[in-house]
């Protein structure tokens, strides 16, 4: 079993490690299509059907890059379909989805304290809330108000603080960031699959035959694709997420998804308007800023947190602490199964992160994540599987912000 537990941990690190490289070539050539498309200039005596062109350097050597809105008279003999990046990060996220989510469904999925369900349910609930998400999204796009590039993305962004909300009202935190952000990259991945290739393969295919294009293919391909653009960067986030518990394990975490993106849609104007020569919105910046100050805030509500104590001094200060015996009963009552020398917990086999709490030591070096990660936020223990009361939270919220005084 502990070779096993051993071969899984390596396997959920090399699909991570997969998800995290195929997704940097998505990312990277979506970005790059982006800025050439807006960068794009028109000038006299442009091929014929050249709508514009732009040059660049990179590594020594210049760059001619023309675009045709249909396609140039002639097709080329080769022609690269910039779409398997897109599917190889579904593909790989899913099945990191399926290695952590669904494997150690009772950890990280499913929280009796939000809503009591079977492992099997958990995982049909999750890949329901996938599906269903790409569906309402579709039939939006689809639907009269499609027409409306501004009435959509309002409408949209309504429905994604919508799902936010239910998500952290159906699995842990954590859990519930990563399918808000597995819901937003699938929509964004088979915007791709089922409607931007689909439609570009006719127009080439009514090229070849000698037919005239109707446009309307391109317009809807357009829209899906500036749709990809600005959501990016809040699948990032969200991705990332797992690893920063004040952003998943807090009451407002699903208000902290949403503000996060409208982050990224102000970062992303701002590389947009720059690319296209427009002008260099700074507000934008400022504008982030803010709302990621208001994100700090809403983490910690109704205190701020304080500072980080040296781990020199981390020892002397907490162990000193009045509240400590009580600390030090919860922590090994509640913590120390898992963060052990030799930990007690059916298929754990070494401490997760190599994060040991069963001596007084210990706990106290430990003092600061045990107050980000089980004081301040409901992190750990994952899906409170050794049931941390709210008292017992509020306790090692009051040792450690006592000792920092």
């Amino acid at each position: 079993m502990m070779d096993f537990a051993i071969f899984w941990d390596w396997l959920s690190f090399a699909v991570r490690w997969l998800h995290v490289v195929t997704g940097i070539a998505w990312i990277g050539s979506s970005f790059y299509f982006v800025a050439l498309d807006l960068g794009l200039r028109q000038r006299p005596g442009m091929p014929a059907g050249a709508f514009g062109e732009e040059w660049q350097v990179h590594g020594g050597g210049f760059y001619h890059v023309q675009k045709y809105l249909v396609a140039p008279a002639e097709m080329p003999e080769h022609l690269t379909w910039f779409k398997w990046e897109s599917y190889a990060t579904w593909l790989s996220g899913f099945a990191m989805l399926c290695v952590v989510y669904y494997a150690g469904a009772d950890l990280f999925l499913i929280d009796p304290n939000v809503l009591a369900m079977s492992v099997p349910t958990g995982i049909l609930l999750s890949l329901a809330t996938i599906g269903v998400g790409w569906v309402v999204y579709d039939l939006l796009c689809r639907s009269p108000l499609g027409k409306s590039d501004t009435g959509l993305m309002l409408v949209l962004y309504a429905v994604l603080v919508f799902i936010a909300w239910g998500l952290t009202h159906l699995f842990t935190g954590r859990a519930a960031f990563l399918h808000l952000g597995a819901i937003t990259a699938t929509i964004m991945s088979a915007n791709v699959f089922m409607v931007i290739i689909p439609n570009q393969k006719i127009v080439v295919a009514d090229l070849i035959a000698g037919r005239k294009p109707d446009p309307k293919y391109g317009k809807i391909a357009k829209q899906r694709s500036l749709h990809n653009n600005y959501l990016t960067l809040p699948v990032l986030f969200l991705m990332l997420s797992n690893h920063y518990p004040l952003a998943f394990g807090t009451e407002f975490n699903w208000v902290i998804a949403s503000l996060v993106f409208i982050i990224g849609v102000l970062i992303r104007h701002y590389f947009n308007t720059m690319h296209a020569r427009k002008g260099n919105p700074t507000w934008t910046w400022l504008a982030a800023a803010v709302l990621f100050v208001v994100i700090m805030w809403l983490s910690t509500v109704p205190k701020v947190l304080t500072g980080e104590a040296k781990a020199s001094s981390a020892a002397q200060i907490y162990v000193a602490s009045a509240h400590f015996p009580a600390v030090r009963d919860t922590v090994l009552g509640r913590c120390s199964m898992c963060h052990a020398q030799e930990p007690s917990y059916e298929g754990i086999y070494h401490a997760p992160k190599g994060v040991m709490l069963d001596t007084d030591a210990d706990i106290a070096e430990q003092a600061r994540e045990i107050y980000l990660q089980a004081g301040r936020s409901h992190a750990m223990p994952p899906a409170n599987v050794t049931q941390i009361t709210d008292k017992e939270r509020a306790l090692l919220v009051a040792w450690f912000e006592e000792a920092e005084k």
